[in-house]
Protein backbone atom coordinates (compact mmCIF):
# COMPACT_ATOMS: atom_id res chain seq x y z
CA UNK A 1 0.00 0.00 0.00
CA UNK A 2 0.70 3.47 -0.91
CA UNK A 3 1.84 4.99 2.79
CA UNK A 4 2.45 7.87 1.64
CA UNK A 5 -0.66 9.23 -0.11
CA UNK A 6 -2.00 8.08 3.78
CA UNK A 7 0.93 10.50 4.86
CA UNK A 8 -0.56 13.42 2.70
CA UNK A 9 -4.29 13.46 4.13
CA UNK A 10 -4.63 16.40 6.36
CA UNK A 11 -8.96 15.62 7.17
CA UNK A 12 -10.46 12.69 7.98
CA UNK A 13 -13.85 11.93 6.72
CA UNK A 14 -15.42 9.16 8.71
CA UNK A 15 -19.02 7.45 8.14
CA UNK A 16 -20.75 6.51 10.98
CA UNK A 17 -22.96 3.48 10.60
CA UNK A 18 -21.08 0.36 9.94
CA UNK A 19 -17.73 2.29 10.00
CA UNK A 20 -17.68 3.63 13.73
CA UNK A 21 -20.60 1.93 15.40
CA UNK A 22 -23.59 -0.68 14.87
CA UNK A 23 -26.20 0.16 16.47
CA UNK A 24 -25.33 0.70 20.63
CA UNK A 25 -21.89 -0.90 19.57
CA UNK A 26 -18.49 -0.01 19.02
CA UNK A 27 -16.65 -0.85 16.18
CA UNK A 28 -13.18 -2.52 16.28
CA UNK A 29 -10.84 0.71 16.57
CA UNK A 30 -13.11 3.39 16.55
CA UNK A 31 -11.46 4.10 19.69
CA UNK A 32 -8.64 3.60 18.98
CA UNK A 33 -8.36 5.77 15.83
CA UNK A 34 -9.67 8.75 17.16
CA UNK A 35 -7.48 8.49 19.84
CA UNK A 36 -4.90 8.92 17.28
CA UNK A 37 -6.16 11.71 15.51
CA UNK A 38 -6.62 13.71 18.48
CA UNK A 39 -2.61 13.11 19.64
CA UNK A 40 -1.59 14.11 16.00
CA UNK A 41 -3.72 16.99 15.99
CA UNK A 42 -5.28 15.97 12.54
CA UNK A 43 -8.92 17.61 12.50
CA UNK A 44 -11.77 14.59 11.39
CA UNK A 45 -15.57 14.83 10.95
CA UNK A 46 -18.10 12.50 11.11
CA UNK A 47 -20.03 12.55 7.70
CA UNK A 48 -23.28 10.59 7.40
CA UNK A 49 -26.26 9.98 4.60
CA UNK A 50 -28.70 9.58 7.21
CA UNK A 51 -30.67 12.35 7.88
CA UNK A 52 -33.06 10.88 10.11
CA UNK A 53 -31.27 12.16 12.96
CA UNK A 54 -29.51 15.67 13.84
CA UNK A 55 -26.14 16.74 14.80
CA UNK A 56 -27.33 16.75 18.50
CA UNK A 57 -28.32 13.87 18.53
CA UNK A 58 -25.74 11.86 16.49
CA UNK A 59 -23.04 13.90 19.26
CA UNK A 60 -24.91 12.83 22.03
CA UNK A 61 -24.72 8.80 20.37
CA UNK A 62 -21.00 9.34 20.25
CA UNK A 63 -20.46 10.48 23.83
CA UNK A 64 -22.30 7.68 25.03
CA UNK A 65 -19.85 5.32 23.06
CA UNK A 66 -17.11 7.31 25.43
CA UNK A 67 -16.19 8.96 22.40
CA UNK A 68 -15.93 12.41 22.69
CA UNK A 69 -17.13 14.49 19.74
CA UNK A 70 -18.44 17.48 19.44
CA UNK A 71 -22.08 18.84 17.65
CA UNK A 72 -19.71 21.02 14.97
CA UNK A 73 -18.02 17.64 13.53
CA UNK A 74 -20.70 16.00 12.53
CA UNK A 75 -22.21 16.52 9.04
CA UNK A 76 -25.41 15.16 7.81
CA UNK A 77 -26.96 14.97 4.74
CA UNK A 78 -30.10 17.04 5.98
CA UNK A 79 -27.84 19.40 7.35
CA UNK A 80 -26.32 19.53 3.46
CA UNK A 81 -29.61 19.91 2.04
CA UNK A 82 -30.63 22.75 3.81
CA UNK A 83 -27.44 24.63 2.76
CA UNK A 84 -28.14 23.71 -1.46
CA UNK A 85 -31.91 24.70 -1.36
CA UNK A 86 -30.66 27.85 1.12
CA UNK A 87 -28.65 28.71 -2.18
CA UNK A 88 -31.34 28.19 -4.59
CA UNK A 89 -34.26 29.92 -2.55
CA UNK A 90 -34.27 31.37 1.32
CA UNK A 91 -37.08 30.42 3.32
CA UNK A 92 -38.55 28.38 0.47
CA UNK A 93 -41.88 26.61 1.28
CA UNK A 94 -41.15 22.27 1.76
CA UNK A 95 -42.98 19.45 1.54
CA UNK A 96 -40.71 17.20 3.91
CA UNK A 97 -41.00 13.48 4.04
CA UNK A 98 -38.82 12.84 7.07
CA UNK A 99 -38.33 12.58 10.86
CA UNK A 100 -39.10 15.35 13.13
CA UNK A 101 -35.24 15.95 13.39
CA UNK A 102 -34.68 16.24 9.78
CA UNK A 103 -37.78 18.80 10.03
CA UNK A 104 -36.05 20.67 12.78
CA UNK A 105 -33.34 20.74 10.66
CA UNK A 106 -35.04 22.19 8.01
CA UNK A 107 -37.10 24.84 9.82
CA UNK A 108 -33.84 26.15 11.88
CA UNK A 109 -32.48 26.93 8.74
CA UNK A 110 -35.44 29.50 7.72
CA UNK A 111 -37.25 27.07 5.36
CA UNK A 112 -41.10 27.18 5.66
CA UNK A 113 -43.05 23.53 6.35
CA UNK A 114 -46.20 23.12 4.05
CA UNK A 115 -48.67 20.72 3.45
CA UNK A 116 -50.03 22.78 0.78
CA UNK A 117 -48.10 24.35 -2.60
CA UNK A 118 -44.85 23.56 -2.02
CA UNK A 119 -42.08 25.25 -3.26
CA UNK A 120 -40.22 21.73 -3.38
CA UNK A 121 -40.36 18.51 -1.59
CA UNK A 122 -37.54 16.71 0.29
CA UNK A 123 -37.01 13.10 1.02
CA UNK A 124 -35.16 11.95 3.66
CA UNK A 125 -34.81 8.72 5.60
CA UNK A 126 -38.31 8.69 7.08
CA UNK A 127 -38.21 6.07 10.24
CA UNK A 128 -41.56 7.71 10.74
CA UNK A 129 -42.78 6.97 6.76
CA UNK A 130 -46.83 6.75 6.50
CA UNK A 131 -48.66 5.88 3.39
CA UNK A 132 -50.29 9.27 3.56
CA UNK A 133 -46.79 11.26 3.28
CA UNK A 134 -45.48 9.39 0.39
CA UNK A 135 -48.74 9.14 -1.09
CA UNK A 136 -48.55 13.18 -1.12
CA UNK A 137 -45.35 13.59 -1.89
CA UNK A 138 -45.87 11.29 -5.21
CA UNK A 139 -48.55 14.23 -6.19
CA UNK A 140 -46.56 16.52 -5.49
CA UNK A 141 -43.89 15.19 -7.71
CA UNK A 142 -46.46 13.81 -10.26
CA UNK A 143 -47.24 17.63 -10.89
CA UNK A 144 -44.15 18.95 -11.25
CA UNK A 145 -43.18 20.06 -7.52
CA UNK A 146 -39.07 20.04 -7.73
CA UNK A 147 -37.75 16.99 -5.85
CA UNK A 148 -35.14 17.17 -3.72
CA UNK A 149 -33.53 13.82 -1.85
CA UNK A 150 -31.18 13.95 0.87
CA UNK A 151 -28.94 11.13 0.29
CA UNK A 152 -29.39 8.03 -2.18
CA UNK A 153 -28.68 4.73 0.30
CA UNK A 154 -30.71 1.66 -0.27
CA UNK A 155 -30.14 0.21 2.92
CA UNK A 156 -28.83 1.41 6.37
CA UNK A 157 -27.13 -1.56 8.21
CA UNK A 158 -28.20 -2.65 11.77
CA UNK A 159 -27.13 -4.99 14.91
CA UNK A 160 -29.17 -7.39 12.69
CA UNK A 161 -28.92 -6.91 9.28
CA UNK A 162 -30.58 -3.94 6.94
CA UNK A 163 -33.80 -1.75 7.24
CA UNK A 164 -34.68 -0.10 3.97
CA UNK A 165 -33.20 3.14 3.53
CA UNK A 166 -34.13 6.23 1.02
CA UNK A 167 -33.02 4.44 -1.84
CA UNK A 168 -36.28 1.71 -1.34
CA UNK A 169 -38.28 5.08 -0.94
CA UNK A 170 -37.09 6.35 -4.08
CA UNK A 171 -37.23 3.51 -6.50
CA UNK A 172 -41.01 3.62 -5.07
CA UNK A 173 -41.89 7.05 -5.71
CA UNK A 174 -39.84 6.34 -9.50
CA UNK A 175 -42.10 3.68 -9.83
CA UNK A 176 -45.64 5.41 -9.24
CA UNK A 177 -44.35 8.93 -11.17
CA UNK A 178 -42.43 7.79 -13.40
CA UNK A 179 -39.87 10.38 -12.16
CA UNK A 180 -36.48 10.61 -10.50
CA UNK A 181 -35.16 13.16 -7.50
CA UNK A 182 -34.16 16.37 -9.69
CA UNK A 183 -30.90 16.39 -7.12
CA UNK A 184 -29.80 13.73 -4.33
CA UNK A 185 -27.63 15.77 -2.09
CA UNK A 186 -25.61 13.16 0.02
CA UNK A 187 -22.29 10.88 -0.29
CA UNK A 188 -20.81 10.78 -2.76
CA UNK A 189 -22.21 13.73 -5.10
CA UNK A 190 -21.27 17.18 -5.73
CA UNK A 191 -23.73 19.04 -3.21
CA UNK A 192 -22.08 17.28 -0.29
CA UNK A 193 -18.63 17.62 -1.09
CA UNK A 194 -18.84 21.38 -1.74
CA UNK A 195 -20.07 21.79 1.06
CA UNK A 196 -17.91 19.63 3.24
CA UNK A 197 -14.88 21.61 1.64
CA UNK A 198 -16.97 24.98 2.44
CA UNK A 199 -17.11 23.34 6.22
CA UNK A 200 -13.63 22.25 6.67
CA UNK A 201 -11.45 24.85 4.76
CA UNK A 202 -9.96 21.40 2.57
CA UNK A 203 -9.57 20.96 -0.57
CA UNK A 204 -10.87 17.62 -1.85
CA UNK A 205 -7.43 16.44 -1.99
CA UNK A 206 -6.88 17.19 1.63
CA UNK A 207 -9.01 14.85 2.72
CA UNK A 208 -9.72 10.71 2.71
CA UNK A 209 -12.83 9.18 3.38
CA UNK A 210 -13.91 5.97 5.64
CA UNK A 211 -16.82 4.19 4.86
CA UNK A 212 -18.17 0.68 4.80
CA UNK A 213 -20.36 1.24 1.41
CA UNK A 214 -18.94 1.75 -2.41
CA UNK A 215 -21.66 3.39 -4.01
CA UNK A 216 -21.51 6.71 -1.74
CA UNK A 217 -18.26 6.70 0.63
CA UNK A 218 -15.95 4.64 -2.00
CA UNK A 219 -17.36 6.75 -5.16
CA UNK A 220 -16.16 9.54 -3.35
CA UNK A 221 -13.12 9.23 -4.86
CA UNK A 222 -14.40 10.55 -8.04
CA UNK A 223 -14.25 14.11 -6.41
CA UNK A 224 -10.47 13.61 -5.76
CA UNK A 225 -10.69 12.42 -2.20
CA UNK A 226 -8.77 9.32 -1.16
CA UNK A 227 -10.91 6.44 -0.43
CA UNK A 228 -10.73 3.92 2.57
CA UNK A 229 -12.83 0.97 2.39
CA UNK A 230 -13.72 -0.94 5.90
CA UNK A 231 -15.50 -4.17 5.62
CA UNK A 232 -17.50 -3.82 8.91
CA UNK A 233 -20.42 -2.69 7.61
CA UNK A 234 -22.28 -3.16 4.01
CA UNK A 235 -19.60 -4.28 1.43
CA UNK A 236 -17.95 -7.82 1.52
CA UNK A 237 -14.58 -8.26 0.40
CA UNK A 238 -16.26 -10.03 -2.97
CA UNK A 239 -18.20 -6.92 -3.77
CA UNK A 240 -15.20 -4.50 -4.33
CA UNK A 241 -14.32 -6.82 -7.82
CA UNK A 242 -17.61 -5.86 -9.63
CA UNK A 243 -18.02 -1.90 -8.45
CA UNK A 244 -16.93 0.35 -11.04
CA UNK A 245 -15.95 2.27 -7.19
CA UNK A 246 -12.68 1.44 -6.72
CA UNK A 247 -11.08 2.43 -3.13
CA UNK A 248 -7.87 3.77 -1.99
CA UNK A 249 -7.56 1.27 0.64
CA UNK A 250 -9.08 -1.68 1.91
CA UNK A 251 -9.41 -2.37 5.93
CA UNK A 252 -11.04 -5.19 7.76
CA UNK A 253 -12.41 -1.87 10.38
CA UNK A 254 -10.66 0.67 11.85
CA UNK A 255 -8.32 -1.11 13.94
CA UNK A 256 -6.56 -2.19 10.91
CA UNK A 257 -6.45 0.94 10.17
CA UNK A 258 -4.86 2.60 13.29
CA UNK A 259 -1.93 -0.80 13.38
CA UNK A 260 -1.43 0.43 9.99
CA UNK A 261 -1.04 4.21 10.48
CA UNK A 262 0.93 3.66 13.68
CA UNK A 263 2.87 0.62 12.61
Amino acid sequence: MDFDRLKQVRCFLLDMDGTVYLGEHLLPGAKEFLEFLNKKEIPYYFITNNSSRSRPQYSAKLNRLELPVREEQIFTSGEATAIYLRKIKPAARLYVVGTPSLEDELCAQGFKLVQDTPDFVVLGFDTTLTYEKIWKLCDFVRAGVRYIATHPDINCPTETGFMPDIGAMMALVAASTGKQAEVIIGKPNSPIIEALMHKTGFFAGDMAMIGDRLYTDIAMGQAGITTILVLSGETKLEDIKESPFQPDYVMDNLLELYRYLTN
